[in-house]
Order: C-alpha cells, then sequence, then structure tokens
C-alpha cells in the first residue's frame, strides 16, 4: 500500500482563505494525503466566514492577532507559534499562498525547520517592495524558499525564470480564485436589503484596504468617490468597509452621502455576488483584479503598480493611481462612454479559468511519489 503524504496547508488572511479552501477541500478527499490545516488567525472574523461557508474547520488555529501589532510583532508571533505545529506534524509538504505575514513567515519557518514548502500564487510582482507594502518583498521571499512554485499565468513564470528559479520547480497551473468563484455562484446570497436601497442605478463597488495608501492617498480616493456620485445621478457606492480602525476613521470622515453605503465586511457569497451586480469595480485589492476579470467588470485599480499586469494588457484592468481627478476622471468616462466600457468588460480572460486546484493536486501527486 502507498506510503500516505502529510500535507499542511497554512494561511491566515481572507484573501487567501477564499484561494486556499477550494484546493483544500480538493486535497482531503485524496487518499493518499492526510491533510492538516493551520490557521493563524491574522485576520480573524473575516477569515472565520470564509471557513465557514467552505466548511472548513482547522486542526491548528494560532490566533496571534492582538491589537496594535507591527509587522514585526505578526512575524515574530507567526514564527514562535507555527514552528510547534511544524514540529509536532512534521509534514512532507507545506503550502503557502501569496504575499501575506502568514506565507512568509510560516515559510521562513518552514526553512529553519528543513520541510518543503509549496507556493501557491507564486511569482506576482511589482518589482517595488515598497507597492504593494510588505507583499512585495513577502513574495520574492518565498519564491527562495519555495521547492514548489504554482504560478497562475506564464507572466508569472517569467518572472520567477529572471529571478533564476529553478524552472523545474515552476508550474503554471491557473489561479484558485476562479475555483472559489464557481464553488460560492451555487450559493444564494443575502443581498436582498442592499439591492433594494440599490435599485435600478449603477453599482460603484469600492474595497479600500491597502497599508501604504492609508493617510492622504485614501483621503483622495475616498473624496473622488464622493464626487463620482455627486456627479453622476444614477449611481450609488457600496463599500464593504476593511475592520482597520485608521480605515474606518477616514471612510467615516469622507464618505458621508445619501447614494453611499459603508457596510460591514460581507462573507465571500454575499461579496461574489455584489460583484456580479456591479457595474464597475473601484479597488486597491489584489484578488479583486482576477475575480473581477471572471465576472466581465472592469476594474479601476487605484493604486501606482500591479502584480497582475496582465489585466492591463488585457485591458480589463486600468490603474488609475490615488489622485482624486484621475480617479473621477476615468470612472466618470466608464460611465458615460458604452464603448469603452464594453472594451474592457469583453476583454479576454488573462487569469486561467476554474481547475488550477486539481492541477496543482496532481503536480503535488507527482513531486510526493
Amino acid at each position: 500500500m502507498a506510503e500516505i503524504k502529510k500535507i499542511l496547508v497554512v494561511f491566515g488572511t481572507r484573501p487567501e482563505a477564499i484561494k486556499m479552501c477550494p484546493l483544500t477541500n480538493l486535497l482531503k478527499k485524496e487518499k493518499k494525503f492526510k491533510v492538516v490545516v493551520c490557521v493563524t488567525g491574522q485576520h480573524k472574523e473575516m477569515l472565520k466566514q470564509v471557513l465557514d461557508i467552505f466548511s472548513i474547520v482547522p486542526d491548528y488555529d494560532l490566533e496571534i492577532m492582538k491589537n496594535s501589532q507591527s509587522l514585526c510583532d505578526i512575524s515574530k508571533n507567526i514564527l514562535d507559534s507555527f514552528e510547534p505545529v511544524l514540529k509536532k506534524e512534521m509534514p512532507d509538504l507545506v503550502l503557502v499562498h501569496g504575499d501575506t505575514s502568514t506565507a512568509f513567515a510560516a515559510s521562513l519557518c518552514c526553512y529553519y525547520n528543513h520541510i518543503s514548502v509549496g507556493h501557491v500564487e507564486a511569482g506576482l510582482r511589482t518589482f517595488d517592495i515598497y507597492s504593494p507594502f510588505p507583499e512585495e518583498f513577502n513574495r520574492h521571499a518565498i519564491s527562495i524558499i519555495s521547492l514548489l512554485n504554482f504560478a497562475p499565468t506564464d507572466v508569472a513564470m517569467n518572472n520567477l525564470l529572471r529571478e533564476n528559479v529553478n524552472k523545474s520547480t515552476i508550474y503554471v497551473t491557473g489561479n484558485t480564485v476562479f475555483d472559489a468563484l464557481e464553488f460560492t455562484s451555487t450559493i444564494p446570497s443575502n443581498n436582498k436589503e442592499l439591492y433594494e436601497w440599490l435599485g435600478n442605478d449603477r453599482l460603484v463597488l469600492l474595497t479600500a484596504h491597502r497599508r501604504e495608501n492609508i493617510g492622504l492617498d485614501m483621503e483622495n480616493m475616498f473624496e473622488a468617490i464622493k464626487e463620482i456620485v455627486v456627479s453622476n445621478k444614477n449611481v450609488k457606492v457600496i463599500y464593504p468597509v476593511h475592520l482597520n480602525p485608521a480605515v474606518r476613521s477616514l471612510a467615516r470622515k469622507h464618505l458621508l452621502h445619501e447614494r453611499i453605503k459603508l457596510v460591514e465586511p460581507l462573507n465571500v457569497v454575499d461579496f461574489h455576488d455584489l460583484m456580479r451586480r456591479s457595474y464597475v469595480i473601484l479597488t486597491d485589492s489584489g484578488g479583486i483584479q482576477e475575480e473581477a476579470c471572471a465576472l466581465r467588470k472592469p476594474v479601476l485599480v487605484m493604486r501606482g503598480t500591479t502584480e497582475r499586469p496582465e489585466g492591463i494588457a488585457a485591458n480589463v484592468l486600468k490603474l488609475v493611481g490615488t489622485k482624486k481627478e484621475d480617479i473621477v476622471c476615468f470612472t466618470n468616462k466608464l460611465i458615460n462612454n458604452s464603448s469603452l466600457y464594453q472594451s474592457m468588460a469583453n476583454g479576454s480572460m488573462p487569469f486561467g479559468l476554474p481547475g488550477a486546484s486539481k492541477k496543482i493536486i496532481e503536480i503535488i501527486k507527482s513531486d510526493l511519489k
């Protein structure tokens, strides 16, 4: 009988969970794997929402999050808490995702303990280690450690090759977020009240939370949103406000308007359904850029850089930065120019299709023979 291999899946934030839960559930169906799930609790309430939707109960919850933690605190707490899990479980492979402090610190802990790391969504780059911060540094560092690199696109693969990552360790798999979208589309949402408020108006869906934007840049972004609704009477904005107190304070200060609705963070089913209902999405997030593309929704990225240049090349994303006048100008163009809107809504699909989780599992099967 073939030896059972142990895979430890670790994640800590809501975006990671959305992309790792479909993969985790498929891994659990494989008889040759014993799957152990560890969450760090880098996000808490928002993480639990996703776990509940995908019916995943972690084997370990490190509960590392405390009030007013610095990035140093987060990394230190993960290292201290995760190492005992590693030493107890001694997995054959640890799977991390993306670019979070959880992924970075867990990978570093694996390196110190000579345990192999598989990096899901490897190879994304902006080539500016302070944008996004600290995510760009994190993903570079994980690539040095990782022995299996699951790149979502050819662009991501080529980024790794330019950094002299061993070609035999790189696999282009597509992105597991599409597996998540496929799953959440089968579950009814609870957005009835929001849709009644929206009526027949066009929905601009807003997300904003990026650490490096907090301050003047985020104030500019929020003032741009207010100007957009003032100048477009058939537009309303829904903003699920991030739990960061600094973000919440700025939102309450700058986004008071009868056609702007501030809501608590939504579970992944309700949020994906809201994306489907939206007309255009304004965001400083990362994964939303991919999800919106799959749903044929134009995305304006309120950052100076993106690690997803495939979307820019395919004309489904546009970088508009954080200057008020630029955000207002291009959003108004999208709202009032149907040919421009259609060209973005009907662009190509640069980030892949559902099925990435299955591809990753087949690769792991081959590697762990």
